[in-house]
């Protein structure tokens, strides 16, 4: 957004700067949820620097009368799969070589703790680790890595994620060490890189909904499904929150209770029976 950051004063981050951040991500298609996230980071960081005297009171943009990041919060919507769709969304074959496709990536984000788009389009083989017990996957998510003492992802490569690998990359040729063929054009870097990426993630949204036509799948099918749904999966097989918030690598319980929050119908009958 801003190209010249690293000579602002605190006293140019200002409401209008704000704002104006604010609209750069909505252009991009960041939701409230995660326009709020960014928020409450700069947010953080101008409280800290007035508590610390080198900040400026007089320009602070949020608070009374400022930009509430309160507002830009978002109740999210429940995207998970029920077990019978996600069961056939395992076993069948899509006709078309692009559904096909999706299908696969979507499932290997699944078996991959819901990982995300942007974090499975920029793995590479270095992503690859050997372990007493076994190859892992061992990653930061884009979206938190520079956050400090974020820690890295470890996800087993099991036989499903393997075949699930070899299957993509016999399919698609890979680029520039990457390991899924996600990213089609070599040599790109920072923000070419990025708007790549941007374009193949709305083809595979396209895709996905493609998918569910042809599978006959009544659902709104989005690359956020599969996250959602191996949390709640995990939550039906009675995993700790506190284990499932680190498996999708969340920087806090509190966003892991939002995904889990709203049980489905099926846990609360079988509450309601003992009443």
């Amino acid at each position: 957004y801003d190209r010249k950051l690293d000579q602002r004063l605190f006293s140019d981050i200002d409401l209008r700067y704000v704002r104006g951040f604010d609209m750069f991500l909505q252009k991009r298609g960041c939701c409230g949820n995660t326009r709020k996230f960014y928020f409450k980071a700069l947010r953080a960081i101008l409280n800290r620097a007035n508590t610390e005297g080198v900040g400026s009171a007089a320009t602070y943009p949020f608070g009374r009368g400022g930009f509430e990041v309160s507002k830009l919060e978002e109740a999210t919507a429940k995207r998970y799969l029920p077990a019978t769709e996600l069961s056939k969304l395992k076993s069948t074959t899509a006709s078309n070589p692009q559904c096909e496709y999706a299908r696969k990536l979507f499932l290997f984000s699944y078996y991959c703790y819901g990982i995300s788009f942007i974090d499975m389009a920029m793995l590479t083989a270095a992503h690859i680790k050997q372990m007493e017990d076994g190859d892992y996957i061992v990653y930061k998510r884009q979206k938190i890595k520079r956050q400090k003492g974020v820690k890295p992802i470890s996800i087993k490569i099991t036989p499903a994620i393997r075949q699930l690998i070899g299957s993509l990359q016999a399919a698609s040729p890979t680029v520039d060490d990457f390991l899924l063929p996600i990213v089609t054009r070599s040599g790109y870097t920072g923000e070419r890189l990025y708007m790549h990426i941007r374009t193949r993630y709305s083809k595979y949204q396209k895709y996905l909904r493609l998918l569910a036509e042809e599978l006959g799948i009544d659902f709104h099918l989005t690359s956020y499904v599969s996250r959602h749904t191996a949390a709640m999966t995990l939550q039906r097989n009675h995993i700790p929150r506190e284990v499932i918030s680190q498996m999708l690598g969340h920087a806090d319980l509190e966003t892991t209770n939002v995904y889990l929050d709203s049980f489905d119908n099926g846990v609360i009958n079988e509450a309601a029976k003992v009443l």
